[in-house]
């Protein structure tokens, strides 16, 4: 390896840890202010608010006697409230007995409060995170709009071939078929199957008030609009922007050609010509498997390079109601939610390989990735991220969020606090059920995968 390549290599290592450091440190943030705000409402004190963990690196007192602190390590944070520290170790039995002995100090300790707020507090942290997602999804959502109707041409993307569709012409029909609504998923589906699979259509469009017929591409053309992180497109060199001429010197102009080329490879190396702002090269790369959700649940195995495509124009937008935008944001928040519970239930029962559990390797490079495609694509790995990181605090495992709420709900129904022996040794399984499963998710990002 040349200095050259190893300098190029430690900046893009560089890059990938600093942004992961900025995507942690904001879910982390968010998440730890969800604990912080919420027990300081409940009546807890909150003496220490930290992001990151290690030796203080910054800190300061606010005039609420919360000390904020920026430590070394920048892998996690946490808010430590009045006692319970000492409430979850036993120690300093004497501090504990003054504090009981003063109901007013007691209730600011986390151990003093009620249950109630101790379990708001609690839960608070993974609900912030799912409100992040929520409001960056709307976000994105109100910024990008909806696709205007009837669909317009916006901007069109660079390919190839010349064609006569123009930004701003209005679209009623292609191919003799009048174009139903967009936002009609099933009528759109049903138009699109019915298309002549033709690099060059007829487009009847409405432009300057005028009807005319139009040449322009296909539909669903070979147009690269993102790229996987650690896909083996990514691997590659693939880019956004990039338009597939052919695969292993037999020429294609649809994505779903592309597709069936790479399921039918079964993982066999694959000679791409690839066309960009006029300049042509040759790539190989090999198909990797993965395993995708189906619409009835469930996870299907296929062959895949880590591409996705688009339309060959950008469509003109309107602007939504922030209502409309927030619906969107709770629903996305939910599919993410609903699909990251059935496929780690398919890691666990075996039908789905445990290379899809992916550890902070894998996310670091993801994140450089993203970052590299542009700020939008940033922004939405922030909000997968904290909506995934808010699920597994939810699991009831001792030490994460999930746990201390079984504890709470433990507590309500017998009206007593668990056993505090019993807790030291739940919590110490717990911690090692973490720690295991992080390393073995490293060993997916490193070795295994």
């Amino acid at each position: 390896m040349d200095v050259a390549t190893l300098v190029s290599q430690l900046g893009g290592f560089l890059y990938s840890f600093g942004t992961f450091v900025i995507v942690l440190s904001v879910i982390v943030f968010v998440h730890e202010y969800g604990h912080y705000i919420v027990g300081r409402w409940s009546g807890i004190h909150p003496e220490v608010f930290s992001l990151g963990f290690g030796p203080v690196l910054a800190s300061r007192v606010d005039r609420r006697g919360t000390r904020w602190q920026i430590a070394a390590i920048p892998f996690g944070g946490f808010v430590k409230f009045l006692g319970d520290a000492d409430a979850a170790s036993g120690k300093d039995a004497a501090a504990i007995a003054a504090a009981e002995a003063d109901p007013a100090h007691l209730r600011r300790t986390m151990h003093g409060a009620p249950l109630w707020a101790r379990s708001a507090t609690v839960a608070a942290g993974p609900v912030f995170n799912f409100i992040l997602s929520l409001v960056i999804f709307a976000g994105l959502t109100l910024s990008e709009g909806r696709v205007q109707e009837p669909l317009t041409v916006g901007e069109l993307k660079a390919m190839p071939q010349s064609y006569d569709l123009r930004p701003g012409d209005v679209i009623l029909g292609i191919e003799g078929q009048d174009t139903p609504k967009f936002s009609d998923p099933e009528a759109w589906g049903a138009f699109r199957a019915n298309i002549p699979v033709k690099d060059s259509l007829d487009y009847r469009v409405e432009r300057n008030g005028r009807v005319e017929t139009v040449s322009g591409p296909y539909l669903s053309p070979t147009y690269i609009s993102g790229v996987d992180p650690r896909s083996a497109a990514d691997e590659a060199g693939l880019k956004i922007g990039d338009v597939i001429t052919a695969v292993d010197g037999t020429p294609i102009f649809t994505f779903d050609a592309l597709k069936e080329r790479v399921e039918t490879a079964n993982g066999a190396e694959l000679n791409l010509s690839v066309w960009n702002a006029g300049e042509t090269r040759e790539l190989i790369l090999s198909p990797k498997r993965r395993d995708e959700p189906t619409a009835d649940g469930g996870f299907q195995t296929v062959w895949r390079i880590g591409v996705r495509g688009e339309m060959p124009f950008d469509p003109a937008t309107v602007a939504i109601s922030p209502v409309e935008a927030v619906e969107f944001g709770a629903l996305q928040v939910w599919r993410m939610i609903t699909t990251q519970i059935s496929g780690l239930k398919h890691i666990i029962t075996g039908q789905i390989s445990t290379c899809n559990l992916s550890g902070p390797v894998a996310i670091a490079e993801t994140a450089g990735t993203a970052a590299s495609q542009g700020a939008t694509n940033l922004i939405w790995l922030i909000a997968a991220l904290s909506t995934g990181i808010g699920l597994v605090n939810l699991f009831p495992v001792p030490v994460l969020d999930g746990g201390h709420l079984v504890f709470f709900a433990y507590e309500a129904v017998t009206r007593r606090a668990p056993n505090e022996r019993a807790m030291q040794v739940l919590m110490s399984i717990g911690l090692a059920l973490i720690l295991g499963l992080m390393l073995f998710s490293i060993g997916n990002d490193t070795l295994f995968c």
